[in-house]
């Protein structure tokens, strides 16, 4: 029966590779890959043969035809990104788009994402949150801090490492020197680390360490005037 499996796979740990995930895997037609080579280590690990084809951001548009005519025909097919949930920041959406708009069934199965973790292990309000992703390089980057100024829930982000302390320097200037923020790298690797404080703290201490590896920022929202009245 013709089907779309979304597949999260470990965003660091292989232990966190669900029974279920590595199950699918195996059983499915094809498996679709952002980068064939890192999932290539993962699939051996695992002991998958699956047959695997690339699917990432440059090809992801002219592929989607070819791949709805083949779960059209009946085939399973898989689709896993580096590390995480698919179309979480990762291709995936369009895919799972088409699928949709064309009656064919899609199962995302539950399983590692990085921003989850971040977010508990922030310390901040999590009961209503914003995921933002990677923000805008230059178009549209200033206009979309100024509006992020005024968000009241907790915001999260993904930021490269070379990025990172332009970006809490950014986070100084529109959310303020107070605003809390926490910094979670390398999640559940060997170094995992988060580093918690105000956003002028956070900048200090990462400009004298400068960061390496997948980071998760998360940044509280702005404290409305009801609220400081509780306090």
């Amino acid at each position: 029966m013709a089907k779309l499996y979304i597949v999260p796979t470990p965003i660091g740990n292989l232990d966190d590779m669900t029974f279920r995930a590595i199950r699918v895997l195996r059983e499915v037609d094809l498996i679709l890959a952002e980068d064939t080579r890192t999932s290539g280590k993962l699939l051996k690990h695992f002991e998958i043969a699956t047959h695997m084809h690339s699917h990432h951001m440059h090809n992801e548009h002219k592929t989607i035809a070819n791949l709805i005519a083949r779960l059209q025909s009946g085939e399973t097919i898989a689709l896993i990104s580096d590390a995480g949930t698919p179309a979480i920041s990762d291709p995936g959406f369009l895919l799972t788009r088409a699928c949709v708009d064309n009656n064919i069934e899609v199962d995302c199965l539950p399983g590692a994402t990085a921003f989850v973790p971040a977010l508990v292990n922030s310390g901040l309000p999590n009961d209503r949150f914003v995921f933002e992703g990677f923000l805008p390089e230059k178009k549209g980057r200033q206009t979309r801090f100024l509006a992020l100024a005024e968000e009241v829930r907790t915001m999260i982000f993904y930021v490269s490492p070379h990025k990172l302390v332009k970006t809490l320097a950014e986070f100084v200037q529109y959310f303020g020197e107070d605003r809390s923020v926490s910094v979670s790298r390398e999640l559940s690797k060997l170094h995992e680390e988060t580093i918690r404080g105000t956003t002028v703290e956070v900048l200090k201490h990462f400009e004298t360490k400068p960061p390496k590896g997948e980071i998760v920022v998360v940044v509280g929202g702005k404290i409305t005037i009801k609220e400081k009245s509780k306090d």
